[in-house]
């Protein structure tokens, strides 16, 4: 490594996991983010000798990822959820599966880009909400609210105006809402560890009685790339029972955290017998139960999250 190299990592390494985070929230897929955290890295490694230090470092770099992420979303469609495309299920039935490449998909963000940023900043419903914002609005709200830059700092990241950037986030605050239960639990809250090992107890002993003790009334079941979703504690149970849970030693579920909440890695037993990996689920989970559960089929979640395509039975 030459000393020009030696400095730039010195100077920049540490906010990765925090631009990880922010790209994030921008695109709402963990695996783009990473690809566009790389692409400002080296943005940055390339214009790092005319960097003279007029803002921060920190700033400069969010410059960089803020725009390298703009430019990615302008041809994109947004990244959704399936409670995103119309109303619950209003029949009793299987879910319809979107068709590929008909829906881009929402993804869920491991919780090591979590240590450095604050838990509600990537919430699962924050993050879905963010999606449905304009990308530039998008932009602003983050850069103002979440990360707290001045009105000044985020017109220079995105080349306007302070009146542009102040007109931008009022109008991204009345679009954005309330989009989360006020009393979500941390997930190193004891109940809300309490409520993810019921949820897990529930699939790998296929056990619907279970559900019942960590659901809300009111709890929404939802996974991708499933057009349907359920509403109501009754007709999530239901769902599960019916066309999920299957017998004992079908799942297992390996315990971890995802958007500052608490999640699992889900494995399903394939017609060889082996413990195959699945997806990923999130728990919504608050002092009265679980308020929503959204898991995201896709395998190759289970291994950005660290976990081996095959897990062992109990």
């Amino acid at each position: 490594m030459t000393a020009d190299q030696a400095r730039f990592a010195a100077e920049t390494s540490r906010f990765r996991r925090e631009l990880l985070a922010h790209c994030y929230r921008l695109v709402g897929s963990a695996q783009d983010a990473e690809d566009l955290v790389q692409e400002t890295y080296l943005r940055a490694w390339r214009a790092f000798d005319g960097f003279e230090g007029r803002a921060s470092v920190r700033s400069w770099l969010y410059k960089i990822a803020t725009n390298v992420c703009l430019t990615a979303l302008a041809p994109r469609r947004i990244r959704l959820l399936p409670s995103g495309l119309a109303g619950p299920q209003d029949e009793p039935g299987p879910p319809r599966q979107v068709r590929p490449g008909e829906v881009l998909w929402l993804e869920p963000l491991p919780d090591s880009a979590e240590t450095v940023v604050a838990r509600e900043s990537v919430r699962l419903a924050l993050i879905a909400s963010l999606q449905h914002l304009p990308a530039r609005q998008r932009a602003i709200l983050i850069l103002r609210e979440v990360l707290a830059f001045s009105a000044a700092e985020t017109a220079d990241i995105l080349g306007t105006t302070t009146a542009a950037v102040k007109s931008g986030l009022q109008r991204a605050r009345a679009r954005l809402g309330s989009v989360e239960p006020a009393e979500l639990l941390e997930p190193t809250d004891q109940r809300a560890r309490a409520l993810l090992e019921g949820y897990i107890a529930a699939f790998e002993r296929a056990d619907a009685s279970l559900l019942e003790q960590v659901l809300r009334t009111d709890a929404t079941l939802e996974a991708t790339p499933f057009r349907d979703w359920q509403a109501g504690r009754v007709n999530c149970i239901r769902l599960l029972a019916t066309y999920v849970l299957g017998a004992a030693g079908d799942w297992r579920l390996l315990p971890t955290t995802a958007n500052g909440q608490p999640a699992a890695a889900v494995y399903h037993r394939d017609a060889d017998g082996e413990l195959r990996a699945h997806g990923i689920v999130v728990l919504t989970a608050t002092a009265a139960g679980i308020a929503r559960v959204t898991e995201f089929h896709d395998p190759a979640l289970v291994a950005l999250f660290g976990f081996p395509e095959v897990a062992e039975a109990r």
